[in-house]
């Protein structure tokens, strides 16, 4: 995710590039596991991290939810501004490589992290810092590729290490400070060429006491 390094997957103009090769990367529909986390929860303040085209972040808003937003590519925070607008939401756009840049704002009551894979150098502290931006009281949502998924077939982030278990996320939060409400590795269908495909989602929802 350094910006440093403009020729890493993870660098603002990879992700500028890949979002401009078409209108919309993503369907724009909330993910599932954030209804399935998230829908029952008071709103309250949320940061969403790797917002992408805006898809949760409006989900949020629309259930009324005070959000941020935060992504590497001002492409991708471009267009879910333009949603939002049309939609008359208001949500806290910004671009930021949180790897090198404190977490904006906070505490949050909800922290929503839907598929940020990192190298493992840095993943340690950047969930770190993501798991302290959470209120008293809030809930850390964490949902990712497991490593299941590298012999599906399905487009996954290349390297074994960048997908990970539950435990990766757990073994970082202290049980004297957080209730492990949810830490599962549930199945659903993706579409691969036609054909159907059970791919494994690494879910992990805390709650800091």
């Amino acid at each position: 995710m350094s910006e440093h390094d403009e020729q890493s997957p993870w660098s603002a103009r990879a992700w500028d590039e890949r979002y401009a090769e078409k209108g919309a990367i993503w369907s724009g529909r909330v993910n599932p596991r954030l209804v399935e986390q998230a829908g029952d929860l008071r709103p309250g303040t949320a940061l969403d991290v790797g917002c992408g085209e805006g898809g949760d972040a409006l989900w949020l808003a629309a259930r009324g939810w005070k959000v941020t937003g935060v992504d590497l590519s001002q492409v991708a925070l471009d267009r879910a501004a333009a949603r939002a607008a049309e939609e008359g939401l208001d949500v806290d756009w910004r671009r930021a490589d949180l790897v090198e840049e404190p977490v904006p704002g906070g505490p949050y009551d909800l922290v929503s992290v839907f598929f940020l894979h990192v190298p493992r150098p840095v993943f340690d502290d950047l969930y770190a810092a993501l798991a302290a931006a959470v209120a008293p009281g809030g809930s850390l949502l964490v949902v990712a590729h497991h490593p299941d998924d590298q012999h599906t077939g399905v487009r996954r982030p290349q390297g074994e290490d960048l997908l990970f278990g539950p435990d990766r996320v757990t073994d970082l939060l202290d049980e004297a400070a957080w209730e492990l409400r949810v830490v599962d590795t549930p199945t659903r269908t993706q579409d691969l060429d036609g054909q159907p495909v059970t791919v494994t989602d690494t879910v992990v929802h805390a709650v800091r006491r």
